[in-house]
């Protein structure tokens, strides 16, 4: 059965969830424009998703699924930035590393199926 919204596809769930997460991690944090750019680019993960998904086209929706992963990887990086400026714990940062990690595997493994 072919996915027929973008809000059916577990991996713009995960994203969406990943994004909270994000929030609520940095919600407190007083260096705004790093808060900003990290709250920035967990929500366009699953925007570009969303976005892809509606262009109706395989090239189109490939080439936002690529974008999103871009992001993620943008999350990741400041989440070893993060840590390493005691903004996180390292138990926080490993965890939320992981859900990233997971949600890049998902995005892979959806433009694979698709070609």
């Amino acid at each position: 059965m072919a996915v027929k919204k973008f809000e059916d596809l577990i991996v713009w769930q995960k994203a969406q969830d990943f994004s909270v997460l994000i929030y609520e991690n940095f919600s407190d944090l007083k260096d705004y424009s790093f808060r900003d750019q990290i709250t920035r680019a967990s929500v366009s993960i699953s925007n570009n998703i969303a976005e892809g998904f509606d262009r109706r086209t395989n090239t189109d929706f490939t080439r936002f699924l690529y974008i999103a992963i871009s992001s993620n990887s943008e999350v990741r990086s400041m989440l070893y930035l993060s840590e390493r400026l005691k903004y996180l714990k390292e138990n926080q940062s490993e965890e939320l590393v992981e859900k990233s990690n997971e949600i890049s595997r998902m995005l892979f493994g959806l433009i694979q199926s698709m070609k």
